[in-house]
């Protein structure tokens, strides 16, 4: 079977259009997962756009803008609140947790596990010192 000039032609096309709709959707996808995986939360532009959304989507009125930032300011200190009262509790859980871990490593192991431990502590200041306002 002997194709024309012009159906090659439209074959030719063909298969170049849809390795660009292919390439267009693997760009999309690809900077959307980098996008999302790059966010920081930031709870005060959280607290913005929630603002902002209830405001245009429920016609908020000035007033009811102000009540409801009085109720995410509530919530956000009875949350803190709640937070700093468990947060001992959640250190030492960690911290039985870090004693089995030593207690069934060798001597050799709780060196390197020390320098774990170490370099986690120091990324995890890092990080907080980056981003204030987040949990513990």
């Amino acid at each position: 079977m002997k194709l024309s000039r012009a159906a090659i032609v439209v074959y030719v096309g063909l298969v170049f259009a849809s390795g660009a709709v292919l390439g267009a959707l693997g760009h999309r996808l690809y900077t959307v997962s980098s996008v999302s995986a790059k966010t920081t939360r930031n709870p005060e532009e959280f607290r913005k756009r929630v603002i902002s959304e209830y405001q245009s989507r429920l016609k908020l009125s000035d007033a009811q803008v102000g009540q409801l930032s009085a109720i995410m300011d509530e919530t956000r200190t009875r949350v803190e609140d709640t937070r700093q009262k468990m947060k001992p509790a959640y250190q030492k859980i960690h911290e039985e947790q870090t004693e089995k871990i030593r207690a069934m490593l060798n001597p050799d192991q709780q060196i390197e596990y020390e320098k774990i431990r170490t370099e986690r502590e120091a990324g995890r200041e890092k990080q907080q010192s980056r981003a204030p306002g987040q949990r513990f």
